[in-house]
């Protein structure tokens, strides 16, 4: 029977074992993969139709060419929102895997981060999808419309949109990898306040690199990273405490 819950800390496993955890952990993260994708196969008009929401209003819905793209295009949007209705699971999969190799005190400080992950993801899929993707289309489009007889297809528009969510439910992950490099003493809250500009810079170069080609998504991108690095400067100042005076102070002591 797969196993639910991690193991401890203390329990030594073979390499065979951890060999049948990995298989258990991924054997309920295909269940539960399966069993959203069926759901979001039976529900694909509703899946389609909440896709096509960004669109403007002069636009029903995507057009397509040849006999398969409805159902390849379908079939392929169906398994993305089966991902993002399996996340929590498939997450909480890897997090079981490998929560273990930590130790107790370090697990204090990993299951919060772990735990915010698809929290954060979906924030920025949610974001995304009611922010960026409308205004971000509406000016692709009208960009010297007048020149062109735009068409928009559907195989390209829900691969731009899907790519835009997935990009940035990833790019809400800053405060995990922020929060962990102060706990783990890379840097500090002070240091990432000195730093800012440099952090901005990254931020908008890691903006660019996401699936934008125009201004408008790269500001509206990049808006909500610089805000979050922001809040986990100071969520880390405020629930982090450094270890080294402490350590120090003990030090000095012994001295």
């Amino acid at each position: 029977m797969p196993r639910l819950r991690p193991i401890d800390h203390e329990e030594r496993l073979a390499l065979v074992d951890h060999l049948g955890e990995l298989r258990s952990r991924l054997i309920i993260s295909i269940i539960a993969f399966g069993i959203a994708f069926a759901f979001c196969g039976w529900q694909n008009e509703l899946i389609l139709e909440i896709v096509n929401k960004p669109l403007p209003d002069n636009i029903k819905e995507p057009i397509t060419f040849g006999v398969t793209e409805q159902f390849t295009t379908t079939f392929t949007n169906s398994a993305y929102a089966a991902i993002l209705i399996a996340l929590p699971v498939i997450l909480y999969q890897v997090y079981a895997f490998i929560l273990p190799a930590f130790s107790p005190k370090e697990r204090k400080v990993a299951t919060p981060l772990l735990l915010m992950v698809p929290v954060l993801f979906v924030a920025g899929v949610v974001f995304c999808y009611f922010v960026v993707l409308p205004g971000a289309i509406q000016f692709l489009l009208d960009f010297n419309s007048d020149q062109f007889r735009t068409e928009v297809r559907a195989r390209d528009y829900y691969s731009f949109t899907t790519l835009t969510m997935l990009a940035m439910g990833l790019g809400f992950q800053v405060p995990i990898a922020i929060l962990a490099a102060v706990k783990l003493g890379v840097t500090t809250p002070k240091k990432l306040r000195k730093g800012r500009r440099y952090a901005y810079l990254g931020i908008v170069v890691l903006a660019a690199f996401l699936p934008t080609i125009d201004p408008v998504t790269l500001i509206l991108e990049s808006i909500p990273l610089i805000l979050l690095y922001e809040g986990s400067i100071l969520l880390s100042a405020a629930l982090i405490k450094p270890d080294a005076p402490s350590t120090e102070l003990a030090g000095a002591e012994s001295g």
